[in-house]
Formats: C-alpha cells, sequence, structure tokens
C-alpha cells in the first residue's frame, strides 16, 4: 500500500497562518512598518483565509522576521523557539532530533519513538506526527504560528492542545532570495540560502539549503571505553519546490524535502542534582561547582537521522469556493544511542549499574490526504469543509545494554506500529451585523491503531504481544467576534478537543512478561473556554489579552523512568488547567521597537485515585503515599510536567541610520518558572527557573546584513530534564553561543 503511495504521492504544501505581536525592527520584517508608519496591520491565516490578526477569534502568536533570525542564530534548532511565544515550551532528552511540544501546560514527556503529543506540528499544510518528523530544521521560512487552543475544524489533524504552523517561503515570492553565513564559539558553522522566482509565467522554482555543524565541545575526562567527546552534530536539510500556474485559477506547487543528521546523542549527566536539592553539582560531588563543558560517561554515543519527503498542493478556484488537494508522503531511518546511566563504574556518584540504550527507527512512512473546498467570498456567509486521511507504519527496535562495553544487548525489543485514521471537518462563518460575527465549526474522527511487540534477552526469546485501540469522536468550536470599536476587538471561543487513544510498548531492564510492557490509554477529551481582547489604539501601539480555562477529560499522561527504565500509559480523571496570555507591541519612536509577552498556566492533576511509583534511585519524593504501598505516590495536585506557571519574553530594536543603511542592535529575551520533570514531584527533579538572552549587533543595508552575535548571554546552567530510574541523573540547557553572522539579498 505504501509502496503505491510513494509513487503516487507529489508535493507539499503549507497554507500556513501567521498572527503576532512580535515584530522587529523597521525594514526588519514583513509584519513591521517602515520607519514613518509604525506598526501595520498584520495579515494571517490561522482560519484558512486572510484575515487581520486582531479580526481573529483566536490566541495566535506569530515569531517572524528579526526574532526568528535571532533565535536561528549560533546554530539554533526548534527548542530555541521555547518560551518566545507566551505559553509554549520545548524540550527534549534526545537533543535536536526529538523535541517534545506543550502549549498551555499540555504535553507528553514521554520519550519512546511512537510517543504520541497533544501538540501537532504543521509543515506547510502538512501535519508531522512521529516525533522524529517534528525536529525538522527551520529555515528560509516566512512565519512560525502558534495556535493555542484546541484546533481540528480547520485542519486535516485534530489537537487537544494547539498547532505550531511553519511556512516556508514560497517559490513565485519575488525579492526573497538570500545566502546567509555564520561561525562561532565551537567551530559552530552555518549556511543557509533560499533561492528562486518566475522562470516562465507560469512556471517558478525555489531551492533551499540549511547546513549547521558544531565540533565536540564536551569534554568526556575519563575516556571510558573510548567514550570521545560529545556533543557535536552536522545536520544538513534542503528543500525544492517547483510551481506551475497555467491560468489565473488553477495552482500545482510539488515540494521536496531532505534532512541528513549526524551527531552525538543528549549529554546525560549522573548525580547532576545535589541529594535533597535541586542544585546542579560538579563531577568531584557537592562540594564541586558544576561544568557543563565536563562529564565522565561510557562511549558509543551517536545519533543519526536521514528523512525524506515529497508533497503536492493543488489549487483549483473556480469562482464562489477553492478547490484544495494536499498528499504528502514522509519516510524516515533513525538510531540514537546513548549512556543514560549518565557516568562510568568509577562515578561521579554513586551508580548502582551501568546502562546504555539504543532506540532506533529501521522504518518510517506517513501518508497523508487532505482535500478541501472553502468559499471565496468576503461578505455574507463564509464556509470551510473537508476530508482528511492518515496512514503510517513505523517499525521501532530498542536495545538496552547492562555493560559499559554494551557489546550484546540484556534485552531487546521489536516494535511494529500501524496507525490509520481519518476525519471529515467544517467551519461556517456568518456576520450577524456589522459588528458581530459568529463561527461554528464540526469534526467527526475515526482512529486505529495496533502495537505488536517481540522480546528477546541473553536467555532467548521472552514472548510476543501486540494491542489493539480504536475509537471515534465528535469535535466541535463556537466562536464570537465583537468590534467594540476601530480599535477594540472583543472574541469569546468554545471549543470540544480530542485526543485518540494511544499505545506504548518499552524494553525494560528486568525480565517481566512481554504484555507487562505494553501499556494503552484511552482516548482523552477537552473542553476548553477562552475569552480576550485585542486592541490598536494607534499606529504606535498594540495589545491583546487572553484568558481561558479547559477540562482535559480522561487525561492520557505517561509516567516515564523508574527503577525499570519504563515509558507507561496511564488515564487520571481530570487535568484543570486556566490562565492567561499577554503580548505587546511598541513603536513608540521611529527606528524603536518593542515587544513583550507574559503568560500564566495552572495545569493540575485531578484525580484522588492516580497513583505512580517513584523514581527507581536517590531522589526525595515530596508526595504523599498510598496507604500500605511504600513507594508508591498519589500525583493528585500536581502540576503537569514541563509546565512552568509564569513565562515572560520581551524584546528590543533599534536603529540608526548611517550611510545608505543603519547600524542597530537587537535583542530578545525569555524567562520561565519552576517546572518539574516528572508527574511525581521530588526535591531533585525540578528547575526554579531559566533565564536566556540573546544579543544582535549589527550594520545592514537594503541588501547587506554583518552583525555579531550571542545566545544565551549570561550563560545560564539550567536543569531541563531528568532519567530517574538509576541515580540522579539530568541534563542541561545549551550553553553561551557567540559569533559573526553575514547575509546578502539579491
Amino acid at each position: 500500500m505504501l509502496s503505491f503511495r510513494k509513487t503516487f504521492v507529489s508535493g507539499v504544501a503549507i497554507a500556513i497562518a501567521s498572527t503576532s505581536l512580535f515584530a522587529a525592527p523597521a525594514a526588519a520584517q514583513d509584519a513591521a512598518a517602515t520607519e514613518e508608519e509604525g506598526l501595520t496591520e498584520i495579515v494571517v491565516t490561522a482560519q484558512r483565509r486572510e484575515e487581520n490578526l486582531q479580526d481573529v477569534p483566536l490566541s495566535v502568536d506569530v515569531v517572524s522576521g528579526e526574532k526568528l533570525d535571532a533565535i536561528n542564530a549560533g546554530g539554533g534548532d526548534i527548542r530555541a523557539f521555547a518560551g518566545r511565544v507566551p505559553s509554549l515550551n520545548i524540550e527534549s532528552s534526545f537533543g535536536r532530533t526529538f523535541p517534545r511540544f506543550y502549549i498551555r501546560g499540555l504535553g507528553n514527556t514521554d520519550f519512546d519513538l511512537n510517543a504520541s503529543q497533544p501538540v501537532s506540528i504543521v509543515y506547510d499544510d502538512v501535519v508531522l506526527e512521529n516525533p522524529i518528523l517534528k525536529g525538522f530544521p527551520v529555515f528560509d521560512v516566512d512565519r512560525v504560528e502558534v495556535l493555542r487552543g484546541p484546533q481540528g475544524t480547520l485542519f486535516g489533524r485534530n489537537t487537544p492542545a494547539g498547532i505550531v504552523k511553519f511556512d516556508s517561503v514560497r517559490p513565485d515570492k519575488e525579492g526573497a532570495n538570500y545566502l546567509k553565513a555564520s561561525f562561532g564559539r565551537f567551530n559552530t558553522a552555518g549556511i543557509e540560502t533560499g533561492i528562486g522566482g518566475k522562470v516562465t509565467d507560469s512556471l517558478s522554482i525555489r531551492g533551499s539549503l540549511s547546513w549547521q555543524r558544531r565540533s565536540d565541545w564536551v569534554d568526556n575526562i575519563d575516556n571510558f571505553n573510548n567514550g570521545g567527546d560529545l556533543e557535536g552534530f552536522a545536520d544538513l536539510a534542503a528543500r525544492l519546490q517547483v510551481q506551475y500556474a497555467p491560468a489565473d485559477n488553477v495552482k500545482l506547487r510539488v515540494t521536496g524535502q531532505y534532512r541528513d543528521f549526524d551527531g552525538t546523542a543528549r549529554v546525560f549527566r549522573a548525580n547532576l542534582f545535589a541529594p535533597g536539592t535541586n542544585n546542579l553539582v560538579g563531577l568531584g560531588g557537592v562540594n564541586t561547582p558544576f561544568r557543563r563543558d565536563q562529564v565522565r560517561a561510557d562511549g558509543l554515543n551517536f545519533q543519526k537521522l536521514k528523512l525524506y519527503s515529497v508533497a503536492s498542493n493543488f489549487e483549483y478556484d473556480f469562482g464562489p469556493a477553492t478547490l484544495t488537494s494536499v498528499t504528502s508522503w514522509w519516510s524516515g531511518k533513525y538510531t540514537s544511542r546513548g549512556d543514560i546511566d549518565g557516568g562510568v563504574p568509577a562515578g561521579p556518584g554513586f551508580i548502582p549499574f551501568s546502562a546504555n540504550s539504543q532506540d532506533d527507527v529501521p522504518d518510517l512512512d506517513q501518508f497523508t490526504q487532505e482535500l478541501r473546498i472553502s468559499s471565496n467570498n468576503d461578505e455574507g456567509l463564509k464556509y470551510q469543509a473537508g476530508v482528511f486521511y492518515f496512514d503510517e507504519s513505523l517499525a521501532i527496535a530498542s536495545y538496552n545494554y547492562d555493560t559499559p562495553t554494551g557489546l550484546l544487548p540484556s534485552v531487546t525489543a521489536l516494535q511494529q506500529q500501524d496507525s490509520k485514521a481519518w476525519g471529515v471537518f467544517g467551519s461556517l462563518t456568518y456576520p450577524v451585523t456589522e459588528q458581530l460575527s459568529l463561527t461554528a465549526g464540526l469534526r467527526y474522527n475515526d482512529d486505529k491503531r495496533r502495537l505488536d511487540v517481540g522480546r528477546g534477552g541473553f536467555f532467548g526469546a521472552i514472548g510476543n504481544g501486540f494491542a489493539k485501540v480504536q475509537d471515534n469522536n465528535l469535535t466541535w468550536d463556537v466562536s464570537a467576534t465583537y468590534e467594540a470599536s476601530d480599535a477594540v476587538n472583543l472574541y469569546a471561543r468554545v471549543a470540544k478537543g480530542y485526543r485518540a487513544p494511544s499505545i506504548q510498548g518499552r524494553a525494560l531492564f528486568v525480565f517481566t512478561t512481554v504484555q507487562d510492557a505494553i501499556s494503552t490509554a484511552d482516548s482523552e477529551t477537552i473542553m476548553s473556554y477562552e475569552a480576550g481582547i485585542k486592541t490598536q489604539f494607534s499606529n504606535r501601539l498594540r495589545f491583546n489579552l487572553s484568558a481561558f480555562k479547559y477540562d482535559l477529560n480522561n487525561a492520557q499522561l505517561t509516567a516515564v523512568g523508574g527503577a525499570s527504565n519504563a515509558a507507561r500509559l496511564i488515564n487520571v480523571d481530570n487535568v484543570a488547567g486556566y490562565g492567561f496570555e499577554a503580548e505587546l507591541e511598541a513603536r513608540p519612536v521611529d527606528n524603536l521597537s518593542l515587544t513583550a509577552g507574559i503568560s500564566y498556566n495552572s495545569a493540575e492533576i485531578d484525580d484522588a485515585n492516580a497513583f505512580i511509583t517513584g523514581c527507581g534511585g536517590g531522589c526525595t519524593v515530596t508526595d504523599p503515599v498510598r496507604p500500605g504501598s511504600p513507594g508508591i505516590f498519589s500525583i493528585d495536585g500536581n502540576q503537569l510536567p514541563q509546565a512552568p506557571k509564569w513565562s515572560v519574553n520581551w524584546t528590543a530594536g533599534y536603529g540608526v541610520p548611517v550611510a545608505g543603511g543603519e547600524i542597530y542592535a537587537f535583542t530578545d529575551w525569555a524567562y520561565r518558572s519552576n517546572v518539574n520533570f516528572f508527574l511525581y514531584t521530588s526535591a531533585e527533579f525540578n528547575d526554579d527557573h531559566m533565564l536566556e538572552g540573546g544579543l544582535r549587533l549589527g550594520y545592514r543595508t537594503d541588501r547587506f546584513d554583518i552583525a555579531g552575535y550571542v545566545r544565551n548571554i549570561t550563560n545560564d546552567a539550567s536543569a531541563v530534564g531528568g532519567i530517574d530510574f538509576n541515580n540522579l541523573t539530568g541534563f542541561v540547557n545549551e550553553p553561551r553561543i557567540y559569533g559573526l553572522e553575514a547575509s546578502i539579498k539579491f
């Protein structure tokens, strides 16, 4: 079936949306105005049609222009967007190849390669389902858009938490050719380019390329088992778009993409936390300072990823409406091996036993087809409707090694997962009066999944097992927009969202039956309530505020780690969430632009019968113990993992005209409050706060830009995750990176 689809597929597409309060200095991005004009209207497509951001009844944000350039500087990957948009967090225990997304506290800490995430990633109109697809590099992109809250009545794939969308520069866009090169600390180098335009009146082509590399910069001081230094990488990605428009009402765009990543896996650090606290300690124990550039780790650390995709986007405008077809095929292969105990037999600290694990994807194939129709009228009743089909075949091989030499695995698990889903969706918008507009959407979802697992160990086969899940569900949303004045819009939205049931299998270190390594979670539903105000009183100031509340029923959660290094799915009765997002964009004087965003998220488990096991080695769990069950703890009332209650971001840009160009400065900052790493709470596995900032100083004209940059300028050292099965192992954020970057537009 998939071989047939491989020949059938022909193109990729994105009809991404954009909106935002994050603009950059003058002449730096399309959303910003010229120096004399101040702020201008931001046109977005969050509802699959071009609209003013202020008219959209959704909490939407966008990163573009100078802020996007700053985030990508210094070899940054998709995780660098964490905190740059209110209520958005991104982290990974795999590094650059397996990001985990969280919106309004909702995400999934699962580290297995078939993990289901409640945040959807849409790249050029194509949903990227598997985690290894979601880290595709961000290059030659117009905008990155974040839609918060349940989505599905306008998009091919439903999601209970939100969508992060990436919109590539189109092949027919004029004046968008560029070449950019950079070099910085740790031999961090990058080349990025996008070149295209019209070849004939009907044919346009655009080629884009991104290459990044960094030397191994973490000193493996023992060189145990010929471990070598760590954290280096080489990452190559390319995109080719061909667009054919033989008539004004017909357009076909075909896109091919490729990625080749070769580097080391994420560096884990044994006994990173001082017992009884979350303080970071050095390799010599609690009395030594933490050093990010040193580790004592086993060898056999590597990570390789190859991705391929081809897709087509076909549009036919037959007057009253436009028919759009988006067809896509993605394929990938992946292998990642690392030292999950974070040390060597001699330390640092006490390590009960050595453990090295490897997770491979020998084969991933994802096929999607979306067909939708949308009205073209600007007045009166507007409509959209579509159908969506998803088919994924995923093979996973997991190996656990109990010795640092790791030549033979103690336990092996081979998994085959097959998933199919389809949906029908539609939306109507009707202007009741000149001031009041109502929108209603409906979606039917049907999902099926099967996972087959075979496990073996030193003594032969342990057994085979399988699990199947399926469900169907009806989701909907209703929203209203009221234009209180030319400067003030009010909106409210109620939405029901849904996530399909999930299956998880894991090769454990202990010899249990195969069925013990398979867990399932029933589907979850969410009821979300949101209201907001969007204001723009002049072309100098824009301020938006949204407040929300949700109830996530039968919530799918993952209990990760523990003594067996498991990833086990559970359902809890409810997660109760509420909070707000506020965003400000100002241009108080010419040449100066300011932005700020703040969010508060409470996302607490509400289930008196929710109990899980605690950590597998050395941590101090602070949750109540279940009566009569030592080692089993209540998680009722806990904030969800990787969900900071507070996040704040701000930027400032200033330019001084000089000799046909300008000297400019741009700085961007992101702060987040305490995050917990697991479902249970402990004294060690959390981080109090993180503050990362960047600075860019340079000179630019209409064609040239040369600048110096610094990322994580204060060299903030914060833990961003942990591994709890063996000792107090954790991993930390990226170091300070500085360098030079030059670009030319042509």
